[in-house]
């Protein structure tokens, strides 16, 4: 019977390398064509200032072309769809952000789960957000007075977001909270649109995500109120964060992220992991990342999985004190 046992293991363990070994092939092979980075937001916001750098130093490193494709709307629930339903192959990878945390307890009727749908591959950037206003149509410049602007005008002015349910409106629904505020929030189909009318004096204010703002904060275009971070950034090393100006527990960043479509062979995810890696750690992109206001996560498979399921959780909480729907 023993040896019954034994064998019956052998030939289990042996079936197991057989299945396993046309998947190791595959990964060291791929890739063998083009390969698609989904963003699911329009050109220009703050998914494209870190996912096209990425995408040009991979196509360097392994000799195919990473192209982005970009799918707006819906606060990035629609591309995030897209990419759910994208064959298992490799060949689509899904750039995901903080939002797509908040999306589960806004949007009652998706047709994904990122937690199931997808595999979490790695965090490529992960970014303070800033409160930014168009100096023309906002007289504050700086905390304290912004704050008693706002209360002693309720309503009058807004505020604009990547969209319904994105870390841009959750940031300001969170800032109203803890200042007693009342700030009008205009939703947009990505943070490049909405980066584009405060610039032309449409709007008067964003909680932006500071690769997209700070360009235009060192260009005196935008005045930065504050950062929403434990420290200054060296983007913008002489604005002051929301914790020198008095609101502690105000701490609000946007991540951006790889997922891979669920069902994806782990040989190619862990390729994938590691030229991810190694493209983050070149001095191009760490100049990159450094000028958009953000470091390198090194956050990775499992353990940036669990990052996305507290982040699920926070989120949660906050939509339900602040009342926030999509607007």
């Amino acid at each position: 019977m023993l040896k019954q046992l034994r064998f019956a293991s052998l030939v289990k363990q042996a079936l197991l390398l057989v299945c396993a070994a046309p998947l190791v092939v595959m990964a060291q092979e791929w890739p063998v064509k083009q390969v698609t980075f989904l963003n699911p937001f329009p050109a220009g916001g703050g998914t494209d200032a870190f996912a096209r750098p990425l995408a040009a130093q991979l196509t360097e490193q392994l000799g195919k072309q990473f192209i982005i494709d970009n799918r707006g709307g819906a606060g990035g629930t629609v591309g995030a769809s897209v990419a759910a339903k994208a064959a298992p192959d490799g060949y689509t990878w899904f750039i995901g952000a903080t939002h797509h945390t908040i999306a589960p307890s806004m949007y009652k009727n998706l047709d994904y789960d990122i937690e199931k749908s997808f595999i979490p591959v790695a965090m490529l950037a992960n970014v303070p957000q800033v409160l930014v206003v168009n100096p023309q149509r906002v007289s504050a410049r700086n905390a304290k007075e912004f704050i008693d602007l706002m209360k002693k005008n309720p309503g009058k002015y807004n505020f604009a977001s990547a969209g319904s349910g994105t870390v841009h409106h959750l940031a300001g629904e969170l800032f109203k909270i803890q200042t007693g505020t009342f700030i009008t929030h205009i939703p947009y189909r990505g943070a490049g649109p909405a980066m584009n009318d405060l610039l032309a004096g449409q709007i008067d204010l964003e909680f932006d995500g500071l690769a997209t703002s700070a360009p235009q904060i060192n260009a005196g275009k935008l005045v930065a109120i504050a950062v929403a971070s434990n420290k200054r950034s060296p983007a913008i090393p002489n604005v002051p964060t929301f914790q020198e100006a008095g609101l502690p527990d105000y701490v609000v960043s946007t991540w951006y992220s790889i997922f891979a479509p669920a069902g994806t062979p782990k040989p190619i995810v862990d390729k994938m992991i590691a030229e991810v890696q190694k493209a983050l750690n070149t001095p191009k992109l760490k100049a990159i990342w450094e000028k958009n206001g953000s470091d390198t996560p090194n956050l990775y498979g499992e353990a940036f999985g669990k990052q996305v399921s507290a982040d699920v959780t926070r989120w949660s909480s906050v939509v339900k004190k602040s009342g926030a729907t999509l607007d």
